[in-house]
């Protein structure tokens, strides 16, 4: 699927924002479609199906925070939010209600298309080029729960589901393919965000304890996902791939 396929909604209250970013995104290929408020966000989104939301957290009535809180109950669609707030707590709370990336204003709009597109191809699935099917198992299993890759499905051995959507799904993943191997918080930060960790980014942790809370691995007592200080993490258990259909 090329640019020119993929479909952006931009949901931002402010005019002149929406269009210089329907300009700007179109221009560099995307289709886009922009709207004021949520009401609008889940029209749009119910009948045009984008393939990415850009979301300012600052909107009427309902917020950009739990607008994303909505989607991430049952869809997958990434989420880009944008914040006024140059600080932590912000982008740390869009991280906590499944936000797959963040931007403050004002932003430079090349660091917008470029985070855009590295969200696309997180979110793509690899495809065998000679066959034109998926390269990755159907299934992984491990520590008694079994992910759907498609459509990325948890289930646990009492048989509930929940669906995975953006950065839990992609952390989820980076530790299956990983299967024991350490995953430093450089390689987590560059995974979900394009870029090396700074020293007091908090956004790390907080992914992590987003995953470990979805796959109801204990905070305090960890039995899959296990802290090394100072290294990174490390996914405890055996892994089994299943390419069965």
């Amino acid at each position: 699927m090329t640019d020119q396929d993929r479909k952006l909604l931009v949901v931002d209250d402010d005019g002149e924002i929406r269009a210089l970013l329907t300009e700007y995104l179109s221009r560099n290929g995307f289709q886009v479609r922009a709207v004021e408020d949520g009401r609008a966000l889940f029209a749009t989104h119910g009948e045009w199906k984008p393939d990415l939301i850009i979301l300012d957290i600052m909107l009427p009535g309902e917020d950009g925070f739990s607008l994303c809180r909505r989607l991430r109950g049952g869809d997958q669609t990434p989420v880009l939010m944008l914040t006024a707030s140059a600080g932590d707590t912000d982008r740390i709370i869009g991280l906590e209600m499944g936000a797959d990336d963040y931007l403050a204003k004002p932003f430079n709009p090349r660091e917008l298309l470029a985070r855009i597109k590295a969200i696309l191809r997180r979110a793509a699935p690899a495809f065998d080029a000679d066959k034109g099917v998926p390269r990755e198992p159907l299934r992984y299993h491990f520590g008694g729960r079994t992910l759907e890759v498609t459509p990325r499905t948890l289930s646990f051995a009492d048989g509930r589901q929940v669906t995975l959507g953006g950065a839990d799904f992609t952390l989820l993943m980076a530790f299956l393919k990983a299967g024991n191997s350490m995953l430093s918080r450089d390689e987590i930060s560059i995974l979900l965000h394009g870029r090396d960790c700074s020293p007091l980014d908090r956004s790390i942790d907080v992914a992590i304890s987003r995953l470990r809370q979805r796959l109801e691995d204990h905070a305090k007592t960890p039995q899959l996902i296990l802290t090394h200080r100072g290294t990174g993490y490390l996914l405890a258990v055996q892994v089994e791939r299943d390419f069965r259909p």
